[in-house]
């Protein structure tokens, strides 16, 4: 289990989690799928193939699993249907359907056709470490991480977290390119620039020397680092965002090649091998970047 996103929040008070405790806390909002007139469910599933716990702790840190399942029915379909609907009545009564009535249509129609509409589930993963008073999702959008922490505070009843960056970051991710990195990050060949006017100008660069006077010379007018591309100690390598989301997070092969040895017949052993040596990885950036960007005083 590689985490391929990261959006990072620091615990703003000591967080007590029992074993015993949390699984019945989960189980209060465990999955289950949509009924026949559900749009959508949500719900904590076990993070390990045919178990009935729906988390697991390794090295203190506590691995939790988020599954969404919601039914696909396009509004097109519903709206051709109440289209034929409505031209049927206006025919036979010779008179235009009230919007009020339409809107009745339209939800019988639902009704009707919710049973019959093919589902797509999707999972969230995440992870918590008390010990660091972290907490880590790997979600690529603001709505997914805040779905994924309201389910957490609805079962064990508070989660007080506040994200990692509270105001931008484009001018330490600015300094970076036009001076030094700080030791432990080396600058990739990928960026984003913004300008900080009005007009909001956005550069893209990809492949390219960021060292370049061509792309500097972006900079030296008064553009601004919106996004960028590095590799963290040849552990791994990242885009970081001005609010310090991390995307298209990848680990090297010096990191995975740890677990080569564990049979892939052994699944959830390797799972939680995986998990284990992945959320230690995140665990430590996350404290460097803590660092470097100095969340604490924040």
């Amino acid at each position: 289990m590689w985490f391929k996103n990261l959006k990072l929040y620091q615990l703003t008070n000591t967080l007590e989690l029992t074993e015993e405790q949390l699984q019945t806390q989960l189980e209060s909002m465990s999955f289950r799928p949509c009924g026949s007139q559900d749009i959508a469910t949500m719900g904590w599933t076990s993070p390990f193939r045919n178990s009935d716990m729906l988390f697991q702790k390794t090295a203190n840190r506590y691995w939790l699993v988020l599954k969404k399942e919601e039914r696909i029915l396009p509004a097109s379909v519903i709206n051709n249907e109440l289209a034929e609907k409505v031209a049927q009545i206006e025919a036979e009564t010779g008179s235009p359907v009230p919007k009020k009535s339409q809107q009745d249509l339209k939800q019988e129609i639902v009704h009707r056709l919710l049973p019959q509409a093919f589902t797509k589930n999707s999972v969230t993963h995440g992870f918590i470490s008390p010990e660091h008073n972290l907490v880590v999702v790997d979600a690529s959008s603001d709505g997914a991480a805040e779905a994924f922490l309201s389910c957490i505070r609805k079962c064990i009843g508070s989660l007080p977290v506040v994200p990692f960056a509270k105001s931008s970051k484009q001018e330490t991710l600015t300094s970076w390119v036009m001076q030094d990195a700080p030791e432990q990050i080396e600058i990739l060949d990928e960026a984003e620039f913004k300008s900080p006017s009005e007009d909001g100008a956005t550069i893209r660069c990809k492949s390219q020397d960021l060292d370049a006077p061509e792309i500097l010379a972006h900079l030296q007018s008064g553009m601004l680092v919106q996004k960028l591309s590095v590799a963290w100690q040849d552990r791994l390598t990242c885009i970081i965002g001005e609010d310090l989301s991390i995307k298209r997070l990848k680990f090297t092969d010096v990191v995975k090649e740890q677990n080569e040895d564990i049979p892939k017949d052994e699944i959830n052993v390797k799972l939680d091998a995986d998990f284990t040596l992945m959320s230690g990885e995140v665990v430590e950036f996350a404290e460097a970047l803590r660092k470097i960007f100095d969340v604490e005083a924040e």
